[in-house]
């Protein structure tokens, strides 16, 4: 099993190359079984090894430090944070099979929650709120991005307007275009006072765990998180909260209403952009993004 194509320039990538990488780098690990793991992400190939770790493989791999800066990154949050995030155990060379580093992380347990199925979603909602209101009050210096994909979800709303835009008009006749402009625009001309906080700036199901219970016991993927907008933590509004746990998460977070459509802006302008750009390669991907537009434009101010 080989990771979806996304990319035209991805690398190839399947578990005979992980096995080699993995034996040939870190022989303490050659004797744990490997399989891979249908994620459906667009950064990394996941694969499981053994029961405490999996094996992460850039679809693009480059010669920037991104795997470094990563675990220097968690190692330097994890001790703010109310539930587990990644640990990377080990970072991997480039060889002349695979063109850059990889990295080997600590297995996190849990289930990605949906929508349609929370155990309890007024209890998600508040481990949620109180995830976002630690990564607030976080006192740490931010770096400055070493590459354009590692502040993409939280850059100025104003450097999103163009992309946005030709989305929309990439996507006529699949959806309502004056609905999603008019919604774009009024999230794009609500006020902001620059103040930057720490965000996660991707917290989708993908990137939660979940106990059976269905409260949160660890959050994913932190590559592009660091100083923004407060707005960029409000995905799970959208993304995953019925309307009657919305409420509670927006008042735990004391969210005002320009805050409120700042946020409901950023998840349209990366739904939009997502579909616009995945609907003939990754067919999964473009109908989620779908489901999202639409709950995004049935949202009340």
């Amino acid at each position: 099993m080989s990771p979806r194509k996304v990319y035209a320039d991805q690398a190839d990538i399947d578990t005979p190359l992980v096995r080699e990488l993995v034996d040939a780098q870190f022989p303490q690990w050659a004797a744990l079984p490997l399989e891979p793991v249908d994620s459906g992400g667009l950064v990394n190939a996941i694969y499981r090894l053994g029961s405490d770790l999996s094996v992460r493989l850039p679809l693009r791999p480059t010669n920037i430090d991104a795997v470094r800066r990563e675990q220097a990154k968690l190692a330097a949050l994890a001790p703010y944070l109310p539930v587990a995030i990644p640990s990377v155990e080990a970072i991997g060379s480039p060889t002349d099979t695979f063109p850059g580093e990889w990295s080997v992380h600590r297995w996190l347990t849990g289930t990605h929650p949906s929508a349609d199925a929370l155990a309890d979603p007024r209890g998600l909602a508040t481990d949620l709120a109180a995830f976002v209101d630690a990564f607030r009050r976080i006192d740490l210096l931010d770096r400055p991005p070493a590459y354009p994909g590692e502040r993409r979800t939280r850059a100025p709303m104003v450097e999103m307007d163009s992309s946005t835009r030709k989305a929309i008009g990439e996507l006529d006749g699949l959806i309502d275009t004056r609905a999603a402009l008019a919604s774009w625009e009024e999230s794009l001309a609500a006020p902001y006072d620059g103040r930057e906080v720490w965000v996660h700036s991707d917290l989708t199901p993908g990137n939660l765990l979940v106990s059976a219970d269905g409260r949160l016991t660890a959050v994913l993927d932190f590559e592009t998180c660091g100083v923004g907008d407060p707005a960029c933590d409000l995905f799970p509004v959208w993304h995953l909260l019925p309307p009657n746990a919305r409420d509670e998460f927006r008042a735990a977070l004391d969210v005002d209403d320009a805050t409120w459509l700042r946020g409901r802006g950023r998840v349209l302008s990366q739904a939009l952009i997502v579909w616009s750009n995945q609907k003939a390669t990754n067919p999964p991907i473009a109908n989620y993004a779908r489901h999202l537009i639409g709950q995004v434009l049935a949202t009340p101010r």
